[in-house]
């Protein structure tokens, strides 16, 4: 149950997200109608009635490669100039 619940959280939040960033656009073209309901002697009966309609428009996401030219630092290492500088490094 807990399961279901944060799955249907996830999905209400994803929805949410989408109309917020204008990657989901959803419009009514068509409104809803109510069946005429009538009860008889014999029972009840319903009528007519319509679903509302809705037009859905998402965004696209394009996935792709590029060529790009990009710098990099160099790194330069420097061995000390005699052995005395080293020893003086070491002794520290």
């Amino acid at each position: 149950m807990r399961a279901i619940l944060l799955v249907l959280i996830v999905v209400v939040l994803a929805l949410i997200a989408g109309i917020a960033t204008g990657f989901l656009n959803i419009n009514q073209i068509r409104g809803a109608q109510a069946p005429e309901v009538s009860a008889t002697a014999n029972g009840i009966s319903a009528k007519g009635g319509q679903t509302p309609k809705f037009d859905v428009e998402t965004g696209s996401v394009e996935v792709g490669t590029r060529n790009a030219t990009v710098k990099v630092p160099s790194v330069e290492v420097k061995p000390p100039v005699n052995k005395t500088e080293e020893n003086q490094v070491n002794a520290m």
